[in-house]
């Protein structure tokens, strides 16, 4: 090789890397860019997936006068959201697989934002609860997804995403549960406009989802939709590799299926009736519907906290354990003395409704790969919210036919019992895919 020829080849081999770099720092900001929207899409979602129905709960009594309902219906309201989210969630997966998770969720905030905004003037309670079904299918969907895809995108940050994605979740259930009372009041008392106005945030929530539309998988180097990379943690798996897992033959997943199912009744009842309880204790509206948010906003903080601290332990029983108790503490104040301790029994729930981040991380632990995390969560969300279904109705048939709230609120405090049980037991350092493999 000639000297000429030397310094041609070394001349054209610096100047590559330089070529390059442009184009790899173009990729790296667009990867940047596109997960800090991602994370501003979680975060609008989670704020969306509650209030549909703390904001029913806030209303309740308006409600039911103006549509004429009966206890037992509005029962049936307040378990309609279990319902939605066991029939919705389970198509979920399978949605994400045709069209890819971020056109589902996406799909899921449009639903939303249009059955809040018609359903407060249909006129009648069976077209009240359709429209109430459309929203409630959104969430649905929306619920089974996060894990998913907080697993695909952030595998290495379960715990914090997950922890951001319930702390935004539960501010938007205190939101609407605080301010849909004074919000109804400054629009002149009508309940119709109180209810409405929060199709506005579910409308917002649509924008950041619309770039992740056409993506099927995780994000590749590039920024652009490729299946979640295998790794030795197994946090993913190459396209068509998705482990083939017989869901229903793990103990694991069974017992998270339950405790999910018994956390979600607590938390529906609590969303559905508390407001009402103090109400009936003497308590003025709007400090009812403040006392339901103070319940609601103890997960903010919590939610945040719990993730991570579950995400670093092997096993999840004593954060279960504790949990559990400050709920039996709570419903025992609601028994004996509703009124005078409202703000220390509002606490005390709210602690105990921290079940559900809680739930949410182990559901991101007890698999190793994405495919796992999303059978798991369809089977163990839409298993437990079959569960829950009968709990906010049975609560609204004891309460009309028994004339108080004695017995209602000793069925809530029974339950807590067999939560803590399987919660325990679905907390146990263990994988559905040791159980459950194919």
């Amino acid at each position: 090789m000639t000297g000429d020829e030397t310094r041609t080849t070394a001349s054209a081999a610096a100047r590559t890397p330089a070529a390059s770099a442009p184009r790899e720092h173009s990729g790296a900001s667009s990867r940047a860019w596109r997960k800090r929207l991602l994370v501003v899409g979680i975060v609008l979602a989670a704020l969306n997936l509650r209030p549909a129905i703390t904001s029913f709960g806030a209303l309740l009594e308006e409600v039911r006068d103006g549509l004429g309902m009966s206890g037992s219906v509005a029962g049936l309201l307040t378990s309609l959201p279990a319902l939605c989210f066991a029939v919705f969630g389970v198509t979920a997966p399978r949605l994400a697989r045709r069209f890819g998770p971020g056109a589902v969720v996406c799909a899921g905030m449009a639903a939303i934002a249009t059955g809040l905004l018609v359903r407060p003037f249909v006129g009648t309670t069976a077209a009240f609860l359709l429209t109430s079904g459309l929203a409630l299918a959104g969430i649905a969907v929306s619920n089974v997804l996060m894990p998913v895809i907080v697993k695909r995108w952030f595998p290495d940050r379960v715990g914090s995403m997950t922890g951001l994605y319930s702390m935004a979740l539960a501010l938007g259930t205190a939101s609407a549960a605080a301010i849909t009372v004074p919000v109804t009041d400054a629009l002149g008392g009508d309940w119709q406009a109180g209810l409405a106005v929060w199709a506005a945030l579910a409308a917002a929530a649509i924008l950041p989802w619309l770039p992740f539309v056409r993506e099927r998988g995780a994000p590749s180097r590039d920024g652009g939709p490729e299946s979640p990379p295998r790794d030795g943690q197994g946090q993913g798996e190459p396209a068509g590799q998705t482990p083939v897992l017989r869901i229903t033959r793990s103990p694991t997943a069974w017992a998270l299926a339950v405790f999910f199912g018994l956390q979600a009744t607590a938390a529906y009842i609590t969303m559905g009736w508390m407001a009402q309880i103090f109400r009936d204790a003497g308590v003025p509206a709007g400090r009812a519907g403040l006392l339901l948010a103070v319940t609601m906003v103890m997960g903010v903080p919590l939610a945040f906290v719990i993730p991570r601290l579950a995400a670093r332990l092997p096993r999840q029983g004593p954060i279960v354990l504790a949990l559990g108790v400050s709920g039996l503490i709570g419903y025992a104040g609601l028994y004996f003395a509703p009124a005078a301790g409202a703000w220390a029994w509002a606490v005390l729930l709210g602690v105990a409704n921290c079940a559900f981040p809680l739930a949410l991380t182990m559901v991101g632990m007890r698999a190793r790969t994405g495919g796992g995390v999303a059978q798991l969560s369809a089977f163990a969300q839409s298993t437990g919210y079959l569960i829950s279904i009968p709990g906010p109705l049975l609560v609204g048939v004891l309460y009309q036919h028994s004339g108080g709230w004695g017995l209602p609120i000793a069925l809530m405090a029974g339950l807590m019992v067999p939560q803590m049980i399987v919660g325990v037991v679905a907390g146990r350092d263990r994988t559905v895919e040791d159980e459950a493999a194919g």
